[in-house]
This record gives structure tokens, C-alpha cells and sequence, in this order.
């Protein structure tokens, strides 16, 4: 719903996706070595696949990346930066992993960084309440899905 609602009023949509090198792992650094789980994300593994629900369409990009954030090593800041966008919005998994990860890269970036509350989640309740606390003392802003929506639609 937050997806299709940001689709229709035009806000500039970008996924992210980790992608390893099958053979050998070595541009997953320490983080695949830490997190063996981690070898899963390679090319042609169903566990690596976006969701239907989220699928890319052809005109939204898609950022690829080795680490937790998805400004870590990537064009992201410089991208947005170009087109003039001040504010993330972000959603997706784990709140505790890329989701906190990216917020706190987000606003070291210079942008506004929100998290809708129903669009994040995580292994175990506690890590998820305990990362959207911090997020919202520090980082950012944890709305709620229909807050964020309302937003869309004023753009």
C-alpha cells in the first residue's frame, strides 16, 4: 500500500538488493563471515528475490549492495543529491540490520530520514521496538504508515 501510494503521486522510488560473489564470498567481507546466512543473497537464489508485492517496475532503480546501509559504498547520496531530494523514506528488512543501518547513513548524508512503523520488521520483537526507539531519538522520524501516505499525497 505505501509502495502503490508513493507510485501514484510520484515520488521517486528506489530499492536496494545484496548480491555476493557465489564462489567465494570475498565482497561480502567479515559481514558474510560474521552472518554465514548472508551467502544466500547471490544471483538465481529464490531467498535473493524481491518479493512480488515490491517487485522493481522498469523505471525505478535498483541499488545493489554488499552491506548492511544502502548509501555504504554506493551512488545513492549522489543520486538523490542530483535530483534534488532532501528526504528518505524508508522501509523493508531488518529494522535492526539495513533499516537502522541506512537511517543513521541517511542523516550523516545531510537528508531527512523517516521510517513508517508497519513497513519495517525483524527477527524478534524486541530488536524491532528497540532500534525504531533509537531511530526516532537520533536519526529520524518513525511515522506511521497512514502519516506517511498523507504525505505522499500532498506532494
Amino acid at each position: 500500500e505505501l509502495l502503490a501510494t508513493a507510485r501514484q503521486h510520484g515520488i521517486a522510488v528506489v530499492h536496494t538488493n545484496i548480491r555476493y560473489h557465489r564462489g567465494h564470498f570475498a565482497d561480502g567481507g567479515i559481514w558474510v563471515k560474521k552472518a554465514p546466512v548472508m551467502k544466500d543473497m547471490v544471483e538465481g537464489n529464490p531467498l535473493a528475490a524481491f518479493c512480488a508485492e515490491v517487485l522493481p517496475q522498469d523505471d525505478e532503480v535498483v541499488i545493489t549492495k554488499q552491506y548492511a546501509s544502502a548509501f555504504f559504498g554506493s551512488s545513492l547520496a549522489p543520486m538523490l543529491h542530483a535530483q534534488g531530494i532532501d528526504t528518505v523514506v524508508l522501509a523493508g528488512c531488518s529494522t535492526s540490520g539495513c533499516i537502522r543501518a541506512t537511517a543513521v547513513d541517511a542523516v550523516q548524508h545531510g537528508f531527512r530520514t523517516i521510517v513508517v512503523r508497519e513497513c519495517v520488521g525483524d527477527r524478534h520483537p524486541a530488536p524491532h521496538e528497540a532500534n525504531l526507539f533509537d531511530i526516532d531519538s537520533k536519526y529520524g522520524d518513525v511515522v506511521s504508515k497512514q502519516e506517511a501516505m498523507s504525505k505522499f499525497r500532498e506532494q
